[in-house]
């Protein structure tokens, strides 16, 4: 009788679920930094978008929307600072 599992069954079913939650979650925040906080949540959005990736996610296509629109994030970060001298925006 075993009592204890085995390492590497859980790590390899688990693996591209996890890959593919990171995608999501990169597209998600990467949309929503569009908006608010892209100062955070760009960063965050780039790097769920390039580990995904790296994991071998089934939703390439959702991580390289997440680190597209994490890459706008920051342009539009840079745009506004320039525009306004400042490190916040405001309407």
């Amino acid at each position: 009788m075993q009592l204890t599992a085995s390492a590497t069954g859980p790590t390899e079913r688990t693996a591209p679920r996890d890959a593919d939650g990171m995608a999501v979650a990169s597209f998600v925040l990467g949309l929503l930094g569009l908006l608010v906080l892209n100062v955070v949540l760009g960063p965050v959005a780039i790097t769920l978008a390039v580990v995904a990736l790296w994991r071998g996610t089934k939703r390439r296509g959702r991580a390289l929307l997440g680190l597209g629109l994490g890459i706008a994030d920051l342009v539009v970060l840079v745009t506004l600072m320039q525009l306004d001298s400042t490190v916040s925006w405001s309407f």
